[in-house]
C-alpha cells in the first residue's frame, strides 16, 4: 500500500472528525445532562422538604376552615361603624358604675387598617385604683374588641383630711375600639 497526500488527508479528516464531534457535540450534551441532573436532585429535595410539611399538617383543609371559623368569631366581636356610639355608652356606664370620674375624652384620628378600622379614644380618669381595677376587668369582659395601651398611673396626692378616702389615683391611657367599616367583612366571597 502505498501512502501518499490522498492518504494523508483522509487519515487526519478521519481523524478530526470524531475529535471535533467529541468537543462540539459531546461534551455540550454530557454538560446539559449533568445540569438536568442538578435540577432533578434539586427538585427532589424540595418533595422531600413538602412531604415534611404535609406531613406535620395532615388535613390542611380542616386547619382551613379552624381558621375560617376564628375569623368569623372575631368578626363577630367587631362592631359596625353605626354601633359605635353603643360601645362608647357601655364603656361610659362602665367607667360611671366603678365610681371613677370622666376627666376628658378626646377622639384620635380613625385607623383605616383595611378589614376594620381602629378608633382611638385618650381618656383621662380619676377615682380610686379598686373602682379602677373593676373597670378594667369589666371592659375587659365587654363582647367587643377593645384595647388599652400607653397607659400612666399617677398617685393623687392627700392634702388634708378633707380630700377623701385613700388610694385615689388618675390614669392616662388610649383605648381602642375595633369596628368594621359600613362595608363590613364578608370572608363568604372571598372562599369563592
Amino acid at each position: 500500500m502505498k501512502f501518499g497526500l490522498r492518504e494523508l488527508i483522509f487519515l487526519v479528516v478521519l481523524v478530526a472528525v470524531p475529535a471535533a464531534s467529541l468537543f462540539y457535540v459531546f461534551r455540550p450534551h454530557n454538560e446539559r445532562i449533568q445540569e438536568q441532573i442538578q435540577e432533578i436532585e434539586r427538585k427532589d429535595a424540595e418533595l422531600v422538604q413538602l412531604e415534611k410539611v404535609l406531613a406535620k399538617a395532615p388535613d390542611l383543609g380542616l386547619a382551613i376552615e379552624d381558621g375560617l371559623e376564628l375569623i368569623s368569631m372575631v368578626e363577630g366581636k367587631l362592631p359596625t361603624e353605626q354601633n359605635v356610639d353603643e360601645i362608647l355608652d357601655q364603656i361610659w356606664r362602665v367607667t360611671v358604675g366603678n365610681g371613677l370620674t370622666v376627666k376628658s375624652v378626646k377622639t384620635d384620628k380613625v385607623a383605616d387598617e383595611g378589614l376594620y378600622r381602629e378608633l382611638p379614644l385618650a381618656m383621662v380618669v380619676e377615682g380610686n385604683f379598686d373602682g379602677f381595677y373593676r373597670f378594667l376587668l369589666e371592659l375587659e369582659n365587654l363582647p367587643r374588641i377593645t384595647r388599652i395601651h400607653e397607659m400612666t398611673l399617677e398617685r393623687l396626692q392627700q392634702r388634708g383630711a378633707d380630700q377623701g378616702p385613700a388610694g385615689q389615683m388618675k390614669a392616662e391611657f388610649t383605648l381602642s375600639i375595633y369596628f368594621q367599616p359600613r362595608s363590613g367583612l364578608d370572608l363568604s366571597a372571598e372562599q369563592g
